[in-house]
C-alpha cells in the first residue's frame, strides 16, 4: 500500500506554514545586495531591490534599464537592472513608484510606529499583493529598515524576517574607501543623517553620547536640507568621528535585531565556512521553501585585512573603546539574548583585529 496519501496532509501543513516572503534587513555596504541577489536568481522570487530608497520617489520606466552596478559599486553583476521589478508599479510618461512616498526612506527608532507607517504598510503590502498574484515569493532587500524593523515584524507576521550582520570595521570600510578613493561621500554621511534625524529618540541619543559622535552643526530643518548638509559634512569629517557615527548607528540596528528575527545572516562567517553557507540554504528552505546558493561567498573579513594599508585618516588603535562602549550599551537593553551578545562581542574583537593598522 502507497505511503503517498499518508504524508499529503503533511506536506499540505508544511506549506501552510512556510513564510510568504523574506524581508532582508542589511545596513549599507554589508554585502546584503549580494545576499538578495542569490534569492532573486531563484524563478519562483520577485526581488525588490531598496523598496525605502529615495531613488523610487523619481523612477521612470525610461531610468529602469540604467540602474544598474557601477564599477566602483563593488556589487555582484545582475540578471536584470536593481528597479527592474519595479515596471508594474510605474506609469509611462510619470515619476514615482505608486504608493512610495519620500518620507519612507529615513530609518525611525522610535519605539511606536510613527504617523507614515499605515502608508509605508499599505504600499509593501501592495508589492507584495502583486507577486503572490503572479504564484512568486516576495523579497525585499532594506537598507533603511532596521530601526523599523519590530514595527515590520508586527505588521507583516507572515514574512520571514532576516537580518544580515557583518563586523563593523569591514562595513564601514567598504565606504570609506569608496569616499577615499572615488570621492562618494553618501556612505559616510549616512550614519551622521540617520542619526541626526532621529537624534530625538532617547535611545538614539543615548547612543550618540556613549559613543562619541560629533553630529553637523545645523539644525534639521527638513529631511533633504539635513541630508545635504551630512553630504557636505562628510567630505571633510574626521576620520575617527565617522567611525564613530557608524558604530552609534551599527549598535542601534544590532539593538533591532536582538529584539528578534527569525533568521540571522553572519556574513563574516559566509565567506570563510562551506558548512556555514549549506546550514544557512538549508535554514532558508526550511521557513520559506526557498534554496538559494550561497556557496560562491566572498572571504570578506580577509579583503578588509589585504585593504588595511589604504585606510588613511583614522587612528584605527583608538577605536578600542568605541567598541567597548558601544558593546555595554548593547548589553544595558532588553531583549538581548545571551548568544547575540556573544556574537556582537565577537564582532567587536574582530573590528579590533582590523582596525588595528588604520592610521
Amino acid at each position: 500500500m502507497s505511503n503517498e496519501p499518508a504524508r499529503q496532509p503533511d506536506d499540505t501543513a508544511r506549506q501552510s506554514a512556510l513564510k510568504q516572503g523574506i524581508f532582508l534587513h542589511t545596513g549599507w555596504r554589508s554585502a546584503g545586495t549580494w545576499i538578495w541577489s542569490r534569492l532573486r536568481a531563484l524563478d519562483s522570487v520577485t526581488g525588490f531591490y531598496e523598496p525605502f530608497s529615495n531613488v523610487l520617489a523619481d523612477l521612470s520606466l525610461a531610468d529602469v534599464s540604467a540602474s544598474r552596478p557601477t564599477l566602483t559599486s563593488g556589487h555582484p553583476p545582475l540578471a536584470a537592472p536593481y528597479f527592474e521589478e519595479y515596471r508594474l508599479f510605474l506609469q509611462e510618461g510619470a515619476r514615482g513608484v505608486a504608493g512610495y512616498r519620500k518620507r519612507f526612506g529615513t530609518d525611525r527608532f522610535s519605539t511606536a510606529p510613527d504617523a507614515e507607517f499605515p502608508a509605508l504598510q499599505a504600499y509593501l503590502r501592495n508589492l507584495c499583493e502583486r507577486a503572490a498574484e503572479q504564484g512568486r515569493v516576495p523579497v525585499f532587500k532594506f537598507c533603511r529598515s532596521s530601526g523599523r524593523l519590530p514595527w515590520l515584524r508586527s505588521a507583516f507576521p507572515q514574512a520571514m524576517h532576516a537580518a544580515v550582520l557583518r563586523n563593523p570595521a569591514s562595513q564601514f570600510a567598504s565606504g570609506w574607501l569608496l569616499n577615499q578613493q572615488w570621492s562618494n561621500p553618501f556612505f559616510v554621511a549616512a550614519p551622521f543623517r540617520v542619526l541626526g534625524l532621529n537624534q530625538s529618540e532617547p535611545l538614539v541619543r543615548q547612543a550618540i553620547e556613549i559613543c562619541g559622535v560629533s553630529l553637523p552643526p545645523v539644525t534639521p530643518a527638513s529631511d533633504d536640507a539635513y541630508a545635504m548638509a551630512c553630504e557636505h559634512y562628510a567630505r571633510t569629517a574626521e576620520g575617527n568621528n565617522a567611525y564613530r557615527a557608524f558604530i552609534a548607528l551599527w549598535i542601534l540596528c544590532a539593538v533591532r535585531m536582538a529584539e528578534g528575527v527569525d533568521l540571522l545572516i553572519d556574513i563574516d562567517r559566509l565567506g570563510q565556512s562551506r558548512e556555514y553557507a549549506t546550514g544557512l540554504r538549508a535554514d532558508f528552505h526550511a521557513q520559506c521553501g526557498l534554496s538559494p546558493d550561497f556557496s560562491s561567498a566572498r572571504d570578506l573579513v580577509e579583503e578588509t585585512r589585504r585593504s588595511a594599508a589604504r585606510m588613511a585618516g583614522i587612528d584605527g588603535r583608538s577605536m578600542r573603546t568605541v567598541h567597548s562602549a558601544a558593546l555595554k550599551f548593547l548589553k544595558a537593553q532588553n531583549g538581548a539574548d545571551s548568544g547575540f551578545i556573544e556574537l556582537v562581542r565577537e564582532k567587536m574583537v574582530l573590528a579590533n583585529e582590523l582596525t588595528e593598522q588604520w592610521r
